[in-house]
């Protein structure tokens, strides 16, 4: 049976949050329903109910929980600010695939706002013309979202315990047996695919967008 002190701290909608992800990491959305939360909470639908009014806005305040965490980074330098929000955005959604759907889903969102303004705010200090910035952030803020939501799609194709060399030294080996005139680059980059580092490649790329934008700045 609940306690006194259990029943009011599931009163708080920081704690329906941090239950919903629990949810939703361990089970899924679908599984993310408000009679799995009142069981989980111990507590009545009502309680619930105050603090949140439906599943899209419960989905939505657990998404900006989990982003919240991601997007402060102090005082570092513009482009190293840059790389440590898209770095702890690939790493969060690596934790939490569903927070790249949610993202999707509803890009006006507040999570979404979190993201342009931390990504927005680097650019601005390194002096982007203002005609530019949207563009740049746009551009920034997709290829960390597709990348790292393409990455946990990834992940959740390949059965649990699955060797991750071995399996990419299979597909390499595919690779690599390919027609050498349709397929002559996907041949030549097959050897680096068993050792590749997903994190890596991502932040090459997030260097390669930000080289663009440094050649835009006076």
């Amino acid at each position: 049976m609940a306690t006194r002190s259990q029943r009011a701290d599931a009163l708080s909608k920081e704690r329906i949050v941090e239950a919903a992800i629990e949810i939703l990491d361990t089970e899924g959305e679908s599984a993310l329903t408000f009679r799995a939360l009142t069981a989980r909470l111990a507590t009545g639908s009502g309680a619930i109910y105050w603090h949140v009014a439906n599943k899209n806005e419960l989905l939505a305040a657990t998404t900006n929980d989990v982003i919240a965490r991601v997007m402060t980074v102090g005082d570092a330098e513009p482009h190293d600010a840059i790389r440590a929000i898209a770095l702890g955005m690939f790493d969060a959604i690596d934790a939490h695939p569903w927070v790249g759907a949610q993202l999707s889903r509803e890009p006006w969102q507040l999570a979404m706002l979190r993201i342009f303004e931390a990504v927005g705010g680097p650019l601005r200090r390194l002096g982007v013309p203002e005609r530019a910035q949207f563009n740049c952030a746009s551009a920034l803020v997709n290829y960390i979202l597709g990348v790292a939501g393409q990455n946990a799609a990834n992940a959740r194709l390949v059965t649990a315990g699955t060797d991750r060399t071995a399996f990419l030294g299979g597909l390499a080996d595919q690779w690599a047996r390919l027609d050498a005139e349709e397929y002559p680059f996907v041949r030549q980059i097959a050897a680096g695919l068993p050792e590749h580092d997903d994190r890596e490649q991502f932040l090459a790329g997030i260097d390669l967008i930000l080289a663009g934008i440094d050649a835009l700045i006076p």
